[in-house]
Formats: structure tokens, sequence, C-alpha cells
């Protein structure tokens, strides 16, 4: 057995994690994937000779190179997934599904596109973790349809954001619901701080659960940039500040699909 140590610096959150188990779950030499997204390493624990899979990854455009091969008796069951990490990523699943569907609503009744772009961020997450639920241990054909789909749906709703945002910085639209705003992001950075605080507690070293908590985290970050915007509507009387927030996440949104269609 063999253990390589690979440096992917476009390696930085689930998408390429994804991305990258799917490239190479056609070798089967390979025992075990050890993603450590923070650092931007793969260790990948196989038989036989690193190169193909070296070759595998860079054409993933990752920028992608070997740092290390070396003897390894260490056997690894990284694709067998915990009972109780399944159970973490379900519950920060549903979560982040129940606050997609609850900030589209609030931010259309709101008029919010903040409200409404931070909606699709949580659809964004819930569309990552769901194939990492559903789509981990099945055929990759099958898994590249299912991440096709998400990431062009995504994607269309991103465009549609952003293209709503421009139309409503030049004509004249209502002044969105500050209260509303603030009220509904705070609950949400309230549900995304205890799935932070679920997926810590957990203690997992596996990279998915890694992965998680750096999306989360991210969230929480989106959630305050909305409760200051809704703060700033209030403040100036002007719809300026929503428009600027659910602009630059409705980018962070087609961004993400676009990773998730180059699975």
């Amino acid at each position: 057995m063999k253990a390589s140590t690979f440096k992917i610096t476009k390696m930085d959150c689930p998408s390429e994690e994804q991305m990258i188990r799917m490239k190479l779950e056609e070798f089967h030499q390979i025992q075990a994937l050890e993603f450590d997204i923070p650092q931007r390493e793969l260790k990948v624990h196989h038989t036989g000779q690193a190169e193909p899979i070296l070759a595998a990854l860079e054409s993933l455009r990752l920028n992608t190179t070997l740092i290390s091969t070396k003897s390894s008796d260490v056997v690894l069951a990284t694709y067998n997934q915990q009972g109780k990490e399944r159970k973490l990523l379900w519950t920060v699943l549903i979560i982040n599904a129940s606050f997609f569907a609850i900030e589209i609503i609030a931010g259309l009744v709101a008029s919010s596109m903040g409200l409404v772009a931070d909606s699709l961020d949580m659809l964004a997450d819930s569309i990552v973790y769901g194939l990492a639920l559903f789509a981990v241990r099945g055929a990759a054909e099958r898994k590249r349809r299912v991440a096709k789909f998400a990431g062009y749906f995504q994607i269309i709703l991103a465009t549609i954001g952003f293209l709503e945002v421009v139309r409503r910085s030049v004509g004249l639209e209502s002044m969105p619901d500050f209260s509303t705003m603030i009220l509904v992001s705070i609950t949400a950075l309230v549900a995304n701080s205890i799935c932070l605080y679920l997926l810590q507690q957990g203690k997992s070293r596996e990279a998915h659960m890694r992965a998680s908590m750096i999306f989360t985290s991210n969230d929480i970050i989106i959630n305050s940039g909305v409760i200051v915007a809704g703060l700033l509507v209030n403040w100036l009387s002007s719809s300026i500040p929503d428009l600027i927030i659910g602009g630059v996440v409705f980018v962070i949104v087609a961004q993400g699909a676009y990773r998730i269609l180059k699975l």
C-alpha cells in the first residue's frame, strides 16, 4: 500500500471535493481518500503508481501537484459513512432546505432581494449536501446527471435574481421591509450557528464534515450581511443596501453553480 499526498490549491469547498471523488472513483487501486480542505491537500491510499492519479487530478484544472509518495500500512475506511456523521449532515441539509423556503417567501413578501439571494445560498448548500448524501454511492454517470441538473437550476435562479436586482436599481420599486429582513436573517443566523455548533461537536476529521463547517461559517457571514443591509435600509431610507447585498450573494451563488457544473 502507498500513500500519495497531493497539493490542490484550488480545492476550497465541498463542490471540489465531490468533483475529485467522482473523478477518482474509476481507479480500483484507490483504497481511501483523506481530504484536508483548509490545507488544500489530498492524501490518496492506493496500490500501483501515483502518476495516473496525478494525471486524472490535473485534468480537473485545480492546480494539482504531487508532494510525496510513501509506503503505508494504514488501513482506512474513508468511504464508509458513519451513522453519526450522516445524521449530522441530514440535520444541516434539512435546516438549509427549510430556511430556503422560509427566506424566499419572506423575501418576496418583504420585497427584499437580500433575503431572496440568501435563500438561494441556502439552496446551494442544500444541493451540495444532497449530492454528498444521495449520490456518493451511485454510479458516476448518475452523479454527473444530478450535478448537471443542480448546477443549471442554481445558475438560472441566480441569473434571474441578478437581473431583478438590476431592474430594481433603475426602476421605482417599493422599499423593502427592513424589519422582516432583520428578523428573518437573525433567525437564519441562529439556525446556521446551531448547525456549526453541531458539526463542531461531532469532532470529525472527515473532509465532507470539515467542508460543511466552512460552508456554514460562510452562511453566517452572509446572514450578518443581510442584517447590516436591513439596518442601512432603515437608516438611509433607501433600497440600495438591499440591492447591493442581493447582487453580491447572487454572484456567490452563481460561482457555486459553476463549480457544481464542473463536476
